[in-house]
């Protein structure tokens, strides 16, 4: 049950996305389209979990002092995997999403998450983590990519010759181009509160975002700035 319990918080509860609004560097940079969106979700998804069980396992071994040197190098040892399995398998992605597949490497969800969980938890647990928080990137990630692409392109593709049409549709190419990535995400962080609000109101309680998911409130922030 506690496996469940921690996979299923990633996707709504604690979504990377909208609701601790980390990794916006490529959250704003690849949800053009669908197919960009589901190749980042899971790539990050596979390097999420992979590091989490590598951390997790040794996280009695790494001296303090020097965690974070080593998060990254076991972080960026299993991007390196997915650079080059996805240069080789999907060579048109891999173009597509150019240098935001390296950058998974300082991915501030990846990186967090090992040192916010994977680190203090045993291994079934931050695989646990990992699922959970990776499943709920690649849904942030396609929610965003899709209304980005049917607003901007009037299209719809999941993967290579894979693709709708939508007739009728007058695309405005603004959603495809940066202000829209913001003005998208906006409008769906708002509507995510809103969702949470009414919720809340139906309970008879009040929402108020809890402070350890703001930015300013997570573990690395806390312990730098002591």
């Amino acid at each position: 049950m506690t496996f469940y319990k921690e996979m299923l918080k990633g996707i709504w509860k604690e979504n990377p996305i909208f609701r601790l609004v980390l990794g916006m560097c490529p959250t704003l940079a690849v949800t053009t389209s669908v197919e960009n969106s589901l190749g980042m979700g899971l790539a990050a998804t596979f390097v999420l979990v992979c590091s989490n069980i590598v951390i997790s396992s040794l996280r009695n071994l790494i001296p303090a002092k020097v965690r974070i040197p080593c998060f990254i190098v076991v972080i960026a040892t299993f991007v390196t995997i997915v650079d080059l399995l996805m240069n080789a398998f999907a060579h048109e992605l891999h173009k597509s999403l150019g240098l935001f597949i390296p950058l998974i490497v300082v991915n501030c969800i990846i990186l967090g998450r090992a040192e916010a969980y994977a680190s203090k938890h045993p291994v079934v647990r931050s695989i646990a983590d990992g699922i959970g928080m990776g499943i709920g990137f690649t849904l942030g990630l396609m929610v965003l990519g899709t209304c980005r692409e049917i607003l901007g392109a009037g299209t719809i593709t999941v993967w290579g010759n894979l693709k709708w049409t939508i007739a009728g549709l007058e695309p405005m190419v603004l959603m495809i181009l940066a202000p829209g990535g913001f003005i998208a995400l906006g409008v769906l962080l708002g509507l995510m509160n809103h969702i949470q609000a009414v919720s809340a109101h139906r309970r008879g309680q009040t929402f108020t975002p809890p402070a350890h998911l703001d930015c300013r409130h997570c573990v690395m922030c806390g312990k730098w700035g002591e």
